[in-house]
């Protein structure tokens, strides 16, 4: 499918590995200009490699999100080389495991804006932009502030106030024709994942035990098909969805459990 979106300027944070990487390339794909905003240069040059192996053109900025300074910085490097954003797709994050027991102020306020305070600002900053170009948003978020999970109360605040904010944005920016989407991310296969499980006892053991639970086909969520529903709704494709939380997990959130025993 042609999604119209040849050319567009389209910013992912966190553009350089797992879920990001795979928006990037998926934009590459159809034709529109990924802007990589990321921690690690070298990471974000080889993705912008990758883009121009499928023959597209990539634009990289080294960013630390929780810097605010930064976040106004990447919009602005953006804006003078290309002198336009079409979309916006806040990505970046970690769940660092900052819990109630285990977690104190600075650690819970600091993983605050390592997960949620520059989805603000990133939207804040490219808000002029996105009017003039009537773009759209898709911040990706993650079940844990549907469900928990346990000893990530700073991880799972995060993504309730990416959900919220989504909601919020799509009542504010009508007026603008700023369509505001997120993706509910459950269990997803990233390298981040991939670190998170070898630190567990009886790793495979562990992931049998997830991947049972995930409703169809019992089996992880890929970065291509979160990516697929990104570039869907930063597309015109979309054109009257707006104020969404649409989860691409298999049915892991909302399917009744029962169904694992059919399996």
């Amino acid at each position: 499918m042609n999604l119209n979106l040849k050319d567009k300027v389209i910013i992912v944070t966190g553009g350089a590995k797992g879920i990001g990487r795979a928006i990037v390339l998926g934009l590459a794909q159809e034709g529109a200009i990924p802007v990589i905003v990321g921690r690690r240069q070298e990471d974000n040059t080889l993705v912008g490699q990758e883009v121009e192996a499928l023959g597209g053109l990539a634009f990289s900025v080294q960013a630390e999100l929780a810097d605010p300074k930064d976040c106004e910085a990447a919009i602005a490097q953006t804006l003078i080389r290309f002198g336009r954003i079409d979309g916006l797709v806040n990505n970046a994050g970690v769940n660092d495991g900052v819990g109630l027991a285990s977690g104190n102020y600075e650690k819970f306020v600091a993983s605050l804006h390592k997960n949620l305070v520059h989805y603000y600002l990133m939207s804040h900053h490219a808000l002029d932009a996105l009017k003039a170009s009537k773009g759209s948003i898709v911040n990706i978020s993650s079940k844990t502030a549907e469900t928990g999970q346990g000893n990530t109360s700073a991880y799972a605040a995060a993504n309730g106030g990416r959900n919220a904010l989504t909601r919020e944005w799509a009542v504010e920016l009508l007026p603008y024709h700023i369509r505001v989407n997120a993706i509910v991310v459950a269990e997803c296969a990233t390298p981040q994942y991939d670190t998170w499980i070898q630190t567990l006892d009886n790793p495979e053991e562990m992931l049998k035990k997830i991947t049972d639970r995930i409703p169809l086909g019992h089996r992880m969520t890929t970065s291509e098909e979160i990516a697929n529903t990104a570039l869907f709704l930063l597309s015109d494709k979309s054109s009257h969805t707006t104020g969404q939380l649409i989860h691409v997990d298999g049915g892991y959130v909302h399917l009744d459990r029962s169904i694992i025993a059919e399996k």
